[in-house]
């Protein structure tokens, strides 16, 4: 009977995080700017640098730092260092995943 409880308590606990993750990634998609970085990365084959995002967006450095740091909190991208400059990469398993997790409240 113990192990009944425990593993009740250990899906919740995984439905849980599945829904937190769910919620995380719905308020970075929440803002034009984040999802005009995403788009733009969507177009450069799901690579993109800093620089790039500045020029894309038009903002300053501090506010792109901002943006990159929601959206890789999310999962959404993926930083990867070369040297001293970061590009990041589109993480479109986990993208294609809340789609269809997404898609679920529809049907």
């Amino acid at each position: 009977m113990t192990t009944n409880i425990i593993d009740t308590f250990a899906s919740i606990n995984v439905f849980y995080v599945d829904l937190k993750q769910i919620e995380k990634i719905s308020k970075a998609l929440a803002d034009s700017t984040r999802l005009q970085i995403l788009l733009d990365m969507s177009k450069r084959e799901g690579c993109i640098q800093c620089s790039e995002i500045m020029s894309v967006t038009k903002l300053a450095q501090p506010s792109v730092s901002h943006h990159i740091k929601t959206l890789v909190e999310a999962g959404l991208i993926e930083p990867e260092k070369d040297g001293r400059n970061y590009s990041y990469n589109l993480n479109e398993a986990l993208l294609n995943a809340y789609a269809k997790w997404i898609s679920r409240i529809a049907s």
